[in-house]
């Protein structure tokens, strides 16, 4: 067991400090005034390093159960906060120390278990430390996205992987991978570099990675099922589609990042892709990290659905070179987090006091 010394909520809570501190700066970005917007320039570190970065490395830490790993998303959060006080530099430090012990704690994990999902989950920190560290050395965030990204999808796709061996066993399930995780690599080492088709192989790399997950991914046999089984499938499928819409319209951005293919491709694949994850996962993880009852409700699908329809408003908007339909979509889009986060937290509520 962890020992009880180590705090769980308040990392959580330093976490979602950085989500809504994130959110605002998104909607900044789309051009609200609001007076306690922080700036848009943190919206990508606050959402990657502060929000996903702190709440994935208390998430490993708990697994883990080793007093150490908790460093990590305490960095990571702490960082985010600094960043919000002003203090770039220190903030930027933290976060670099937090995913540089979040990829010690990887590494724990391969040499425990010497297994492709553990070293694919391992690159992705690894990716994670690179993007980092060159953003603090000033690298423009649209320069190191892929970095950032690839960290999110490594991770999930490592476990998806581990969960894909409760399928009949395939021969041809691991080498069939290789080829999307070497694109993406391949699409992120460019970016560090600066030079080379990066997003070209970066967007090929997350085309082939949603056909290898069609084909493996569990969700195959539990979309029809009932309850909390099926709506976490319906959110990895749901992921799913959206990572191919962000790989396919990343194929077009080698050519310069200033088009709205840009904003689409980058919110089809975070928002889309990533938080259709968080949703799925929510009801199962939030109860091993905080030791709290969150039982499933049909209104969960609610949050999802807005999240969905309005990054497709979004999309739309981008493409069509509609600005009202990109703001109120990219607005949207918040109010389905905070929807979530609510509507989670009120269930856990309701669920305390039964």
């Amino acid at each position: 067991m962890t020992p009880p010394s180590v705090p769980r909520f308040p990392l959580l809570a330093l976490g979602a400090v950085s989500l809504l501190a994130g959110l605002l700066a998104g909607l900044g970005r789309l051009g609200w005034d609001l007076p306690l917007a922080v700036g848009a320039d943190l919206h990508g570190p606050l959402m990657v390093c502060g929000f996903f970065g702190t709440v994935i490395g208390l998430e490993r830490a708990v697994a883990l159960q080793r007093p150490w790993t908790f460093a990590a998303p305490a960095a990571t959060g702490g960082g985010g906060a600094l960043l919000l006080a002003g203090f770039g530099l220190q903030g930027g430090a933290m976060l670099i120390l937090g995913s540089i012990i979040f990829l010690a704690g990887a590494v724990l994990v391969v040499r425990r278990q010497p297994e492709p999902f553990t070293r694919l989950m391992a690159l992705g920190a690894l990716s994670w430390v690179v993007g980092n560290l060159l953003w603090a050395a000033g690298a423009p965030v649209a320069d190191i996205v892929p970095l950032w990204a690839a960290f999110l999808i490594l991770t999930i796709a490592g476990e998806r992987l581990e969960l894909s061996r409760f399928l009949p066993p395939s021969r041809l399930r691991l080498p069939t991978l290789m080829a999307p995780v070497a694109l993406i690599g391949a699409g992120a080492a460019l970016s560090a570099a600066g030079t080379g088709p990066t997003w070209t192989l970066f967007g090929a790399g997350l085309v082939l990675l949603v056909v290898w997950s069609v084909v493996n991914d569990v969700i195959r046999r539990t979309i029809r099922q009932p309850g909390l089984t099926g709506y976490v499938a319906v959110c990895l499928l749901s992921g799913y589609v959206w990572l191919g819409v962000a790989g396919i319209l990343a194929l077009s951005l080698d050519g310069g990042l200033a088009t709205p293919l840009y904003d689409a491709a980058l919110h089809a694949l975070f928002v889309g892709f990533v938080f259709a994850m968080v949703f799925g996962h929510a009801p199962v993880i939030l109860p091993a990290v905080l030791k709290v009852h969150l039982p499933f409700r049909r209104y969960f699908y609610g949050p999802l659905a807005i999240l969905h329809v309005s990054l497709l408003l979004r999309v739309a908007g981008d493409l069509a070179g509609i600005e009202a339909l990109r703001h109120w979509g990219g607005t949207l889009n918040a109010a389905a987090i905070l929807i979530f986060i609510v509507t989670t937290a009120a269930t856990v509520l309701i669920a305390r006091r039964d």
